[in-house]
């Protein structure tokens, strides 16, 4: 038994606990400032960067992929807050003018171009394939100080974590700042901070979160992550430490109870095949923020965290 779990589930356990933490991070403060829908906006500009990555290297695999939906995403960072800056208009009607002009952009580049007949692996890019990140080497807990084995671990495991080690460091390198600008950016420019370039580093840690998690667990985790878990949090807390706490517990309970039900739930009612891990991980996440706003203890005040 255990050595079933090492090698089916635990590394793609980790990778969407991983994937859901890094991605929950940020979806606090992006929650805060009224951009949540950040996620969304990059899941849709990954398009025409997997089509462009194609048509410059014509090599159909995970990192020029990857490399061309990160560029895209940064465009896309870059855009919005121009758009939202110099048009003064609210972030959502900026995030929704940029994705989807640059998604109906791709599926121009897609259908101009020869790639339209070609199996570009978007279909694991937008929406994951969590079930197949397998470690045939583990046959057992030993395997873990295995050297030879770990070398052998799926290369969605340790990105992921770096991923997760970047953004966790930015977050608590900029806590303080990143707080004062969420909640009054006019006190911090007073005291001398960049709040747009702030603002900017910000989205690119989200963009950079959700990129990383594209090919292993897909947009679907990617935007229930960058909004439930921290929606959830606020329900819980009027303190922003607690709410990231918070966020991290609902990330990480989602990702675990989302993967167990996947798998085993089908089986339990009669069912014979499992369902996608990556639309139960973020139907538990919603469960778990419906429970909040029925039941969390700040339900009814859900303005902004106190405790600046």
């Amino acid at each position: 038994m255990a050595s079933e779990f090492v090698t089916l589930s635990l590394t793609p356990l980790l990778i969407g606990i991983f994937a859901a933490v890094a991605c929950a991070l940020p979806g606090n403060f992006l929650l805060l400032r009224k951009q949540a829908l950040i996620g969304d906006a990059i899941s849709h500009v990954a398009l025409p960067g997997i089509v462009v990555a194609f048509l410059l290297t014509g090599a159909i695999s995970t990192w020029p992929m990857m490399l061309g939906a990160a560029g895209a995403a940064i465009v896309a960072v870059v855009m919005i807050e121009g758009i939202r800056r110099l048009g003064r208009i609210e972030p959502g009607a900026a995030m929704g003018v940029v994705f989807t002009t640059l998604f109906a952009a791709g599926v121009l580049l897609l259908e101009q171009s020869d790639t339209s007949s070609v199996h570009l692996d978007v279909e694991h890019a937008l929406y994951g394939n969590l079930e197949s990140l397998i470690w045939l080497d583990g046959t057992g807990w030993d395997s873990l100080l295995d050297p030879q084995a770990l070398a052998y671990l799926p290369v969605e495991l340790p990105r992921m974590a770096a991923t997760l080690v970047v953004v966790a460091a930015f977050i608590a390198l900029f806590w303080r700042p990143l707080k004062i600008a969420t909640f009054d950016e006019g006190f911090a420019r007073t005291l001398g901070m960049r709040t747009e370039w702030l603002g900017l580093a910000l989205v690119l840690m989200a963009a950079l979160a959700a990129v990383a998690a594209f090919d292993a667990v897909g947009s679907i985790i990617v935007i229930a992550m960058f909004i439930c878990p921290p929606a959830a949090a606020r329900m819980m807390t009027n303190r922003l430490e607690v709410q990231v706490g918070w966020s991290v517990v609902f990330a990480s309970v989602s990702a675990i109870v989302g993967y167990v039900l996947a798998g085993y739930g089908p089986m339990w009612v009669g069912m014979a095949d499992a369902v996608s891990a990556a639309g139960m991980i973020a139907t538990v996440s919603g469960v778990i923020l419906a429970i909040s706003a029925l039941w969390g203890p700040c339900r009814r005040r859900a303005g902004a965290p106190s405790g600046v």
